[in-house]
């Protein structure tokens, strides 16, 4: 009997007798239920459950498309190039949902939700233990030109639903390809173009796209070692280069996104997971019960570097539309750790809290910029969609005069490591609590951030723009390459590397950049100082 006709869709093992059964929901600290947390190893419980793990979500209007909004989010951190042969599977519909969120209106609640389900066509024959020489290992028997090539073993497909406010469910796309594992160059030597096959076409008019690329974060991971080796020398590695992630994207109408008369939207990605796991003792696993909120991102960094600890893991099943309501995490926004530890190292003041400004940046928006009309206080990206693509992106962005880029949504070249320890230290003037932008102060200390300005490998110049991802027969030679920069490091762009970039668009000279935003800011003026010559850090 050939593959073909063993071919089988797997969605969830069958139960089997004297199974364990773990409660994925619980009644945790702040109420909902949950059973994991985000980000690159954020919480302790998502160290459990890597699949739905989610990296970071990116929202920006499209580079060459600028009626159209592009949403990314990536899961699956720190994937290693060639683990075959299972290689990193999406989980399965039965199993997880992966959704982007977006609110239209700013009551922090979603007014679409684009929700991602995955199944399973594994072509490899069922066998018994008997027949186990006539079964294989192989993600692929030989030379992958195309994802309908018989030698492809292992293939997944993606559904795309879009759920409204009042839960209305639309299919957009149906069992569409996602894109394979790139094996290797002798296995997929025209990878580049395998991968395509992880695009649609959506009914709304839009595009997706389901499948591996290149962890597009890139920053110098040290910065937890007494932040940067406490006399600032672990800094200038992009210690995520190398790898891989999961990634889903979205290239949407902005008609499609937006409330009449709204142009700012907010953004983040939830993974869910059935309530009731059980594991056999053979390792099968089976779930059950109401899908529970395990996983929550929105702006990079927030629950990894200002919850504690023991919130972590809490903070990740709330609701944007509860976190104002849950003291505990606004208290450690208004007055950060990461402030005082700087602080203890290198004799930089902390700022004085409360912290208005961190609260408007992550929390409202910045008034004249990204902040909606009747905005309730939530964790989330929020971008202005009607501020148009920057023609030379700085990697800095509002930082550094380009008003298109965080923390006005998120591109995939914004340096948002060297951004949020800036506005951590106070570079940030904003008129009070959830007010306009009236200045920046960069913390000179700390201008060279962690040395790491753009990404180990170029973004595409059209969409999913993520760039390729490393297969285990190129990942030795692409370690070591780093690129280094810091605050002052400018230029790069959604589809571009800073390398490339005018000098023009550098921070030094980024002050004529803010002219064409200053209607944007409301009237408040936007000053770009760099005499903050705070403490003795070098």
């Amino acid at each position: 009997m050939s593959n073909t006709s063993k071919s089988r869709r797997v969605g969830g093992s069958m139960a089997v007798a004297g199974a364990t059964t773990i409660a994925v929901a619980g009644s945790l600290l702040v109420g909902p239920a949950v059973g994991s947390a985000s980000s690159h190893r954020e919480a302790p419980l998502i160290l459990n459950d890597p699949l739905v793990d989610n990296t970071d979500v990116y929202a920006f209007v499209s580079p060459d498309k600028a009626d159209t909004v592009t949403l990314i989010a990536n899961f699956a951190p720190f994937s290693v190039p060639g683990q075959g042969p299972n290689y990193y599977p999406w989980a399965t519909g039965d199993t997880a949902r992966y959704n982007i969120n977006v609110d239209s209106n700013g009551d922090a609640t979603p007014d679409k939700t684009y929700r991602f389900t995955f199944t399973t066509e594994d072509l490899r024959p069922e066998v018994t233990y008997e027949e186990a020489a006539d079964g294989t290992f192989l993600y692929n028997n030989g030379v992958v030109d195309s994802f309908d090539d018989e030698n492809l073993l292992f293939k997944q497909f993606y559904t795309v639903t879009e759920v409204g406010a009042d839960g209305t469910e639309t299919v957009l796309v149906e069992n569409s390809p996602v894109a394979p594992d790139f094996v290797g160059e002798a296995s997929m030597p025209n990878y580049a173009t395998l991968r395509e096959s992880g695009i649609s076409q959506l009914q709304n008019g839009g595009t997706a796209f389901a499948g591996r690329a290149e962890d597009p974060f890139f920053l110098d991971i040290r910065v937890f070692d007494l932040i940067y080796g406490a006399d600032l020398s672990e800094r200038g590695d992009d210690t995520l280069a190398g790898y891989n992630v999961n990634s889903i994207a979205l290239q949407l109408p902005i008609d499609a996104v937006v409330t009449e008369g709204e142009p700012v939207i907010g953004v983040w990605s939830t993974t869910e997971r059935p309530s009731t796991r059980t594991m056999a003792a053979d390792g099968t696993q089976t779930y059950d019960g109401d899908y529970v909120q395990v996983s929550r991102l929105g702006n990079p960094l927030v629950n990894e570097v200002v919850v504690p600890i023991g919130l972590k893991d809490a903070f990740n099943s709330l609701p944007p539309a509860k976190d104002s309501t849950v003291q505990a995490v606004v208290d450690r926004v208004l007055n950060p750790e990461v402030p005082q530890v700087v602080e203890k190292l290198y004799g930089i003041p902390a700022p004085e809290g409360p912290r208005d400004d961190l609260f408007t940046i992550f929390l409202t928006g910045i008034q004249g910029l990204n902040q909606p009309a009747n905005v309730t206080p939530a964790e989330m990206l929020r971008l202005n969609t009607s501020i148009p693509p920057a023609a030379q992106p700085n990697p800095l962005g509002a930082l550094g005069g380009d008003l298109a880029g965080f923390p006005n949504g998120r591109r995939l070249v914004d340096d948002v490591v060297d951004i949020e320890i800036q506005a951590l230290e106070g570079a940030v003037n904003v008129d009070g609590r959830g007010g306009s932008l009236t200045g920046v102060e960069i913390v000179e200390p700390l201008a060279k951030g962690d040395l790491v300005s753009s990404n180990d490998r170029k973004f595409g110049q059209t969409f999913p723009y993520l760039a390729l991802p490393y297969s285990a027969t190129e990942v030795a030679g692409s370690l070591g390459t780093n690129p280094t920069g810091g605050v002052a490091a400018g230029g790069g762009g959604t589809a571009m590397d800073t390398a490339s970039a005018p000098s023009s668009t550098r921070v030094s000279g980024a002050v004529a950049g803010l002219a064409g935003g200053t209607a944007l800011l409301a009237g408040g003026v936007l000053v770009l100082r760099r005499n903050r010559n705070r403490g003795t850090a070098q």
